[in-house]
């Protein structure tokens, strides 16, 4: 049996009043998770929902997120998580793209579903956590729940290739990509976390991050509910709370975006929270300058800061720096987990000897199985048997691999991966605009920002303010441009390629 969700039957079974999920004061035992779990199913079914199909899930940090992954996965349906930082344009086009049939959210993203819902044919239910009973044609989720109470539902019997969710990541072309994510991938990934940081039942994990992204939901959290462990979790990331939730509830392990890391550690008062629980960090898979790594080992004196490499693609977590490494290999991102291959290869695809810079390809079972309904884009990452990231990087003589460029084009602002071509389609798309490039510009919170470069039209006007709000309705608040500098002409290759590199040390004032 490889459907994820029967190993909550396991626990409910072996361990029925552990906790399993906190959310401040609220707390579900296993067995009461077990019971909610199948009343959803139960409820999912009833409204026709089973094998194949993809109910988005647009909810910030909650407990019944994780509710509704098992629920889910236990019809032989695929959980979709949805960003709920996008506009509505892009929840659309994502919802559009799945071809969902279900939709679960809560008050605040009711009225954007509502007004794109008529485009979205597919989209036969909505529900809505949060609110007893809504209004048509919303079902509200509690309702459901209490519908089918004390219904059993079997998890369907799945092999290791059958999907079990969807992720949509931005990629390098101006829409983002549905990564496939299979029962085998993720099975493979909660192992080799478990045996990596020998995750048990009596770990706590705090999510801090956001649960639609790969950093909140298995870095290592499902792994950690696999393991039969505790989850906290945060609505939303706040610095202060981080520290409140590691004394109050015994966190042992945690995940943090580079931004939240520098967050944290610019707490007033921070020594006056007890982190001595802790005994891992997993990083975000930057660098980590010298000075920054002392102050998180000060921050954290019981843990081993896990630098980290890996990808939607991969299920994330694909190499950690070792503990005892950690100086030595400073600014590397560490060697891979169990059963994952890292091989740093040339433009014609053969290995590079260690040292020598080259493409970072992946190999093992924790690799996603292609791009959904995109042939072309599956292709062009999935050749002879590995995973072609995009990333640029080196492994040293012991095997520890080093970053050093990211994949193209790529901004990653507050953890957050942001396509720049993304934001160029949009801002092609105003009047006044004849040509746009987008870079990244260093921030001092965010880590990175968006920064567009224009070329205006013969006879044409626009201002920064009026590209910026043009951006607003139809991006996410994060992919809008921070700064607009305008030009005569884009700087381009021989070829006619923009010259980014040029772009992002481009020191001209607006």
């Amino acid at each position: 049996m490889h459907n994820f969700a029967s190993i909550l039957d396991y626990h409910a079974a072996q361990r029925p009043e552990a906790v399993a999920i906190v959310q401040d004061e609220h707390r579900l035992t296993v067995r009461e998770l077990h019971e909610r779990v199948n009343q959803a199913a139960a409820g999912l079914a009833g409204l026709g929902i089973g094998r194949g199909d993809v109910v988005g899930l647009l909810l910030s940090n909650r407990p019944e997120f994780l509710e509704l992954v098992y629920a889910v996965n236990r019809l032989g349906a695929l959980f979709m998580p949805l960003n709920y930082r996008l506009s509505e344009e892009e929840w659309q086009y994502i919802l559009g793209h799945a071809e969902a049939t279900a939709i679960v959210t809560e008050p605040e993203f009711a009225p954007s579903l509502d007004r794109i819902s008529g485009r979205l044919t597919g989209l036969e239910h909505r529900l809505q956590v949060g609110t007893r009973t809504p209004a048509d044609p919303w079902t509200g989720y509690e309702d459901l729940l209490a519908r089918h109470k004390g219904a059993r539902v079997d998890p369907v019997d799945v092999g290791p290739d059958d999907l079990q969710r969807l992720m949509y990541t931005s990629g390098t072309t101006s829409r983002p990509k549905g990564v496939c994510i299979t029962y085998g991938n993720v099975q493979a990934k909660n192992l080799a976390h478990i045996v990596h940081f020998g995750l048990t039942s009596a770990d706590t994990t705090l999510v801090c991050g956001p649960l639609y992204h790969v950093g909140g939901l298995d870095m290592p959290a499902l792994g950690t509910l696999y393991a039969g462990g505790r989850i906290v979790v945060q609505r939303r990331f706040d610095a202060t709370a981080v520290l409140e939730a590691i004394q109050r509830d015994h966190v042992t392990n945690l995940w943090l975006a580079p931004a939240m890391v520098n967050a944290v550690l610019q707490v007033p008062d921070r020594e006056k929270y007890d982190t001595a629980s802790v005994r891992f960090v997993l990083g975000g898979g930057e660098k980590t300058p010298e000075p920054v790594l002392r102050r998180i080992m000060t921050a954290f004196p019981n843990a081993w800061y896990a630098d980290a490499y890996g990808l939607t693609e991969t299920v994330s977590g694909d190499t950690f720096l070792d503990r005892d490494h950690a100086l030595a290999k400073l600014g590397s991102v560490g060697r891979p987990v169990p059963h994952t291959r890292v091989r740093i290869v040339d433009d014609n695809g053969g290995e590079v000897p260690a040292g020598e810079l080259g493409e970072i390809t992946l190999r093992g079972p924790k690799v996603f199985p292609g791009y959904w309904r995109d042939e072309k884009a599956t292709a062009a990452a999935l050749r002879g048997g590995w995973f072609h990231t995009g990333d640029i990087g080196h492994l040293d003589a012991d095997g520890y691999l080093f970053i050093d460029d990211r994949k193209k084009d790529m901004i990653v602002s507050g953890g957050e991966n942001i396509a720049t071509p993304e934001v160029e389609r949009v801002l092609y798309e105003h009047p006044a605009v004849l040509e746009a490039a987008v870079v990244a510009l260093t921030h001092p919170r965010w880590g990175e920002v968006p920064r567009a470069f224009i070329v205006l039209r013969p006879g044409a006007a626009a201002t920064p303010d009026e590209l910026r709000e043009f951006c607003r309705t139809r991006l996410a608040r994060f992919k809008v441009p921070a700064r607009f500098d305008f030009l005569a002409e884009l700087p381009r290759t021989p070829s006619g390629k923009v010259l980014k590199r040029t772009l992002r040390d481009f020191t001209v004032e607006c």
